[in-house]
């Protein structure tokens, strides 16, 4: 009998696995973490968001506008612009100094400066606004000779533009800082060989090269202080119509059971914030490179 090799019976390929690299994750992963972060941010954000605006025009939109006509809302809104308006470039001004003063020169005692200015960061707006209570009161002795002059601070507009400028501080110089460092010393130094004006200098060299860091820190800074209550509370006295700014106004009215009025300025100040948002999100996707350095720390 001769020997016939009987063809052996092919198997089936192996099925080939998608590559995934070992950082990355699986696809029911991905999606399981994308579906929990939107439905975390849906359910804390997306669903006050929706409550103060449906219970603003729950009545309709005639009786959220009137509510917003009041003598007590509008001065609320003039004040609270006002305030918004004083703080912002004086933390602009604050800010690049306070960022050029650490970039530009080498001195003992950097870290403990920077230390300072994200000091707001961690004291609660309530204890820095009871400390300007305290040194600028009437029972002290700085507050009683300013008021004796004419100028009181507490329970007044100076002691809310200090408490706002105190509680929104960092956030244009932790924005330059980064930047500044970045940028380095070289292009205001060959500048100054060039013989430019330290005005020049900065108008030239430095200046465009934070602008747009400058308007984000901005951005974020105007959002705060347009929203800031807890140190705005403790040194306003909550005057009504003369040191109540939106949000103690927004207290004071659904203390007071007007709930339309209440929700109303909420929503006006939910937009103003949102707006600043969006301007925020448009220059972050045209300028992504220059707010790269802005993301470091």
């Amino acid at each position: 009998m001769s020997d016939v090799s009987l063809p052996l019976p092919r198997t089936a390929p192996a099925p080939t696995r998608p590559f995934r690299r070992p950082t990355e994750e699986s696809p029911p992963t991905r999606i399981a973490l994308v579906a929990i972060a939107v439905g975390g941010l849906l359910l804390l954000v997306g669903a006050p968001l929706a409550a103060v605006f449906a219970e603003a025009l729950v009545r309709g939109w005639g009786a959220a506008v009137a509510s917003l006509q009041s003598r007590d809302a509008l001065a609320a809104i003039r004040l609270t612009l006002l305030i918004t308006a004083i703080a912002v470039p004086m933390n602009a001004v604050f800010g690049i100094a306070a960022a050029w003063f650490i970039t530009k020169f080498d001195f003992r005692g950097k870290a403990f400066l920077i230390t300072l200015i994200d000091l707001p960061f961690s004291v609660s707006p309530v204890v820095a606004g009871l400390c300007i209570v305290l040194l600028f009161g009437a029972n002290s002795a700085m507050g009683g000779w300013l008021v004796a002059s004419g100028y009181p601070v507490v329970f007044a507009v100076p002691g809310i533009v200090l408490a706002t400028v105190f509680v929104t501080f960092p956030f244009v110089a932790r924005e330059l800082i980064p930047v500044m460092i970045e940028q380095g010393r070289a292009e205001e130094e060959a500048a100054l060989t060039l013989g430019a004006s330290g005005w020049r200098v900065f108008r030239t060299v430095t200046l465009p090269n934070i602008r747009w860091a400058l308007l984000y820190g901005t951005l974020l800074c105007t959002a705060r202080a347009m929203g800031e209550f807890g140190a705005v509370a403790v040194v306003s006295g909550k005057i009504r119509g003369q040191t109540a700014t939106m949000p103690i106004t927004i207290e004071m009215f659904y203390n007071e059971y007007l709930s339309v009025a209440a929700f109303s300025m909420a929503a006006l100040l939910t937009g103003l914030a949102l707006i600043t948002l969006m301007l925020k999100t448009v220059l972050e996707l045209r300028h992504a490179d220059q707010l790269a350095a802005t993301r470091r720390h």
